[in-house]
């Protein structure tokens, strides 16, 4: 073949350093039009270019995403360099150097790349896989064995906030929160906004003016790239703000306290083995506001993983964290969980597992919307800023994984049953054996909007309304 040059334009500054940058995990975005896709692109182009034989997987959520990002522009950009098979979405390379590109639209999809070596890995808007996905492919992201010279295998990202994925990517690119083995040098974030891709404010001047007109949640993560804000957020209204932890005014997280003797005490359970299983316990005061004291949350170190507990192993240690807290035992236990654990169909069923150990429960009502509803009438605020529901600080579960759970994308009022939503499901078991109604928001003042208080500056207090007289009415046709 004969040799073909490829014209590559300049990157800007932050393009270049995600060039140059080697770490085994190296994320490039934060914000729209910072030239992403581009990048990625580019410097899969140049990796396939340098090394010989290099094998590489750059993966979309869905295929149209991945046609009209990549596999498009990859086919103007190398043509007459490497063939491409339509049927493998391959581009294989003189060199030997291969690059195949994927999809995964639902959580399974990651599955088909297991047992499969990739030296270099890409995942395109990476806040839209799940932490699952994400450690799959890292499982996959080793040496393919097909180079001749040595290279550190290594997986590039780009994302913008929000997401599925926004609090996994924040813990470990943003926040830099790392659990033991993780290692900090092994992570590099070099966020790019509109304004560092001068090419394409050059070729789109009004593109900025659009994104600085977005509502100000979206404003923040699209333009400024913002983490602290999560856009789609299904549980919008939770706040926690360490600030108010002791005055417990326009936050729900606050410290612990000793719940009142005469309190009453609730337990709520959500079950799972391959996924996590979810316990709450809950105290609730004369004025019926409702307090998450405790949990224990079924988890590996790795996000939506379960502890793969059989059932009586699990209420065996329930029952002794009940008889020996000092905030439950001794107490009357009410439980509710989901109506799924009375399932006897292949032999006991969960709920005979737990009154082995007298540990009971009633039937939870299972409408979701309903009961979505009943936790955000919970979450809200009055007007001073009290919520009907508080979350001590030591429940770490509630607090990592509500905030993080989105809306369905076909089922306006759910939630994406994707997410992490075992916390919330036995949330939301708990606040429908205590439904209330939605707290009356505080009539607004009209007047404020009147001319005379705009323009005039006239007190409220001095308008007279005009009186009428009543209607003269003809009776019998006399005057």
């Amino acid at each position: 073949m004969a040799r073909v040059n490829i014209e590559i334009p300049p990157p800007n500054p932050k393009q270049e350093l995600f060039f140059k940058a080697r770490a085994r995990y190296i994320n490039y975005g934060g914000a729209r039009a910072g030239g992403k896709s581009w990048a990625m692109r580019t410097k899969f182009v140049l990796l396939a270019s340098r090394y010989a034989g290099i094998q590489m997987l750059l993966l979309r959520r869905t295929l149209p995403e991945l046609t009209e990002n990549h596999v498009n522009p990859l086919l103007v950009m190398l043509k007459g360099v490497a063939t491409y098979n339509v049927q493998e979405k391959v581009f294989k390379f003189p060199n030997g150097a291969r690059l195949k590109l994927g999809y995964c639209k639902n959580e399974q999809d990651v599955l088909q790349y297991q047992g499969q070596a990739y030296d270099v890995i890409g995942l395109e808007e990476a806040t839209l896989f799940t932490e699952f996905q994400f450690n799959c492919l890292r499982e996959s992201n080793r040496s393919s064995g097909m180079m001749s010279e040595p290279f550190s295998p290594r997986m590039y990202l780009t994302c913008n906030p929000g997401g599925v994925g926004h609090h996994w990517v924040k813990r470990l690119f943003i926040d830099r929160a790392y659990k033991e083995k993780e290692r900090p040098t092994d992570y590099v974030f070099i966020p790019a906004r509109v304004y560092d891709n001068k090419v394409f404010m050059e070729n789109d001047p009004d593109y900025v003016a659009q994104l600085e007109s977005l509502p100000e949640k979206r404003r923040k993560m699209m333009l400024l790239g913002d983490w602290s804000s999560v856009e789609g957020a299904f549980f919008e209204e939770f706040t926690n703000n360490p600030d108010h932890y002791l005055d417990r005014q326009w936050t729900h997280v606050i410290d612990p306290f000793e719940p009142d003797p005469a309190w009453k005490i609730y337990r709520s359970f959500d079950f799972g083995y391959n996924k996590p299983f979810s316990v709450g316990w809950w105290a609730v005061d004369y004025d019926g506001v409702i307090y998450r004291i405790l949990e224990w949350y079924g988890c590996t170190e790795t996000d939506n993983e379960g502890l793969r507990i059989p059932p009586h192993k699990i209420f065996e240690e329930v029952a002794r964290v009940e008889r020996e807290h000092p905030w439950l035992k001794g107490k009357k236990i009410s439980g509710v969980a989901d109506p799924s654990i009375w399932d006897a169909s292949r032999g006991e069923s969960v709920a005979e597992a737990a009154g082995k150990h007298g540990i009971y429960f009633a039937k939870g009502d299972n409408e979701r919307i309903a009961g979505w509803m009943q936790v955000h009438y919970r979450l809200a605020f009055d007007e001073n800023g009290y919520p009907m529901m508080y979350i001590f600080s030591n429940c770490k579960a509630f607090i990592r994984t509500m905030p993080a759970l989105q809306y369905d994308d076909h089922k306006v009022e759910d939630l994406d049953t994707d997410g992490e939503d075992h916390v919330a499901d036995e949330v939301r078991y708990f606040c429908m054996t205590r439904p209330i109604k939605p707290r009356a928001t505080k009539k607004l003042d009209e007047f404020a909007k009147n001319p005379m208080s705009v323009y005039l500056d006239v007190n409220k207090d001095d308008i007279k309304t005009v009186s009428r007289r009543p209607r003269m009415e003809i009776i019998d046709g006399d005057i």
